[in-house]
C-alpha cells in the first residue's frame, strides 16, 4: 500500500510591519532611539479571518484584538517586550484571550456591554469613551455588535484601528459592511457619522482594519482615510440589504 501523500508544510508568516518611526529616549538626541511601531498580524482563523495589530512603545504595548497563539507570533510579542494591554474591538475578536492574560498579565480593555462574554478574567471596562495613555484612547462605535468599538492613536497622524466597524471593499475603500448578524445597522451609520465629526483631514491619516485586509491588495494600511470616509453616502447606507 502507497503512504497518503502528506501535506505540504506552509511557513508560518510572522507580522508585518504598518507604520513605523524612531523617537528618542529621554531628550538623548545621540543614537539611543526606540522604536515606535505598528505591526499587523496573519488573519486569524479563531477569530474567523480577523486582523490584530500590535503597537510597540516605550510605555507599553498594546495588541489589538488577539492574533493566532502559535509559537511564530508568541516569539515576536516576547521579542518586543510582551503586551501591556489588549484591547478587544468586538466579541469577535475574543479569541484566545484568557491565555494571553495568563501568559503577559495584559490588562483587557473591552466595552462593558460585552466584558460577560470574558468570565473568570480581570478585565476594565467602558462606557462612551476611555483615554488609557497620553495618545491612545478607545471609543464606542456600536452597530457591528453592541459593544463595538474602535482605539484611535494619535502618532503618525491619526490612527483609527476600526475592527469590523470599517473594512476595506473589494477596491480598498473603508466602509461600514452590513450581515445578516450586524447587531444594529441604523446605530453603525451612526457611529460613522460620530467619527466624521470627531476627527479630521489633520487628525485621522490612517485606519487599520480588522478584517478583509486581503482586499487592500499589498497596502499596509487604508490611507488618507479622513478624505475617504467623507465620500460614504450616509443615506444610502442605510438603504443598503445585509449580506447573507
Amino acid at each position: 500500500m502507497c503512504p497518503l501523500p502528506q501535506p505540504p508544510n506552509h511557513p508560518v508568516k510572522p507580522p508585518r510591519v504598518v507604520l513605523s518611526y524612531e523617537v528618542p529616549i529621554g531628550g538623548n538626541l545621540r543614537s539611543d532611539f526606540a522604536l515606535d511601531s505598528i505591526f499587523a498580524f496573519p488573519p486569524n482563523r479563531d477569530t474567523l479571518g480577523g486582523t490584530s495589530y500590535f503597537i510597540v512603545r516605550n510605555e507599553g504595548n498594546i495588541l489589538i484584538d488577539c492574533p493566532a497563539l502559535d509559537q511564530t507570533n508568541q516569539d515576536f510579542l516576547r521579542s518586543h517586550g510582551g503586551v501591556r494591554w489588549l484591547f478587544l474591538t468586538h466579541r469577535g475578536a475574543i479569541g484566545k484571550t484568557a491565555e494571553i492574560q495568563q501568559t503577559w498579565s495584559c490588562e483587557i480593555l473591552i466595552q462593558e456591554q460585552e466584558a460577560y462574554l470574558l468570565p473568570g478574567l480581570t478585565v476594565t471596562t467602558f462606557d462612551q469613551e476611555l483615554n488609557f495613555t497620553a495618545t491612545t484612547q478607545i471609543i464606542w462605535t456600536p452597530g457591528h455588535s453592541p459593544g463595538s468599538s474602535c482605539l484611535y492613536y494619535s502618532d503618525f497622524g491619526g490612527v483609527l484601528f476600526s475592527g469590523r466597524h470599517l473594512v476595506p471593499n473589494q477596491q480598498g475603500e473603508p466602509v461600514p459592511l452590513r450581515t445578516a448578524k450586524t447587531f444594529h445597522w441604523p446605530r453603525q451609520i451612526k457611529s460613522l457619522q460620530f467619527l466624521l465629526e470627531r476627527y479630521s483631514p489633520e487628525t485621522l491619516q490612517y485606519i487599520c482594519p480588522g478584517a478583509n485586509t486581503g482586499f487592500l491588495r499589498g497596502k499596509r494600511v487604508i490611507d488618507n482615510a479622513y478624505q475617504r470616509l467623507t465620500k460614504l453616502d450616509l443615506q444610502a447606507l442605510l438603504r443598503i440589504q445585509p449580506l447573507l
